[in-house]
């Protein structure tokens, strides 16, 4: 009868920490689940907007060739969609008081700490903001890597907000209403360079 007892206890022993295990378990794996949720959704989220700006870096060359648009310029740069901040950096590097703007709160604490590392977190901010709620106007310099979907309403934004004398870099697709005073580069890499007042 002993025996009997003690086999059973054991039996609701093993049973009670099988469920303590299983519920353990689940709880490590819904709470990945949920941390892998909460890290995607800014990355997936832009293809739900009015307009969708999708992140993609800049490469080497454009970050070059728009370097080169801005050679003799100088003083306050905007970076609108400031991604990762690698244009933000390289025109702190080159000189400029560089800012970007970003909706993507991941992007910008990435950019924040690319600044840091790099040493220039007194030459760069960068902004968590929605770019048709962010007013220009301060800028001398404005650097856009835009979809082909917005340059319409964009221009008109530049048009409204950008103060004479400003010079204005847009990469992957011209503003469609306006002569570029220069064009560096070809194919993806290629920038159009214009200038306030847009003509």
């Amino acid at each position: 009868m002993m025996e009997q007892e003690l086999m059973q206890s054991i039996s609701v022993g093993k049973e009670a920490t099988s469920k303590t295990t299983a519920l353990v378990l689940a709880g490590i794996t819904g709470g990945i689940g949920l941390a892998i949720t909460a890290v995607c959704i800014p990355f997936v989220a832009p293809g739900f907007r009015r307009i969708c700006l999708p992140y993609v870096p800049a490469t080497t060359e454009q970050v070059k060739n728009i370097l080169q648009a801005l050679k003799g310029r100088s003083g306050s740069l905007i970076d609108i969609g400031s991604g990762d901040g690698r244009i933000v950096v390289a025109a702190a590097k080159a000189g400029f008081q560089a800012h970007g703007v970003e909706l993507n709160r991941w992007l910008v604490y990435y950019s924040r700490i690319f600044a840091l590392a790099q040493g220039l977190s007194s030459k760069t901010y960068f902004f968590k903001k929605n770019l048709w709620k962010f007013n220009l106007n301060k800028y001398d310099n404005v650097v856009i890597f835009g979809v082909e979907e917005m340059m319409d309403e964009l221009q008109e934004k530049f048009k409204s907000e950008l103060k004479p004398n400003c010079s204005i870099v847009v990469c992957r697709f011209p503003l469609p209403n306006y002569k570029p005073i220069v064009i560096i580069g070809e194919g993806v890499d290629a920038v159009w360079v214009y200038e306030t007042p847009l003509k």
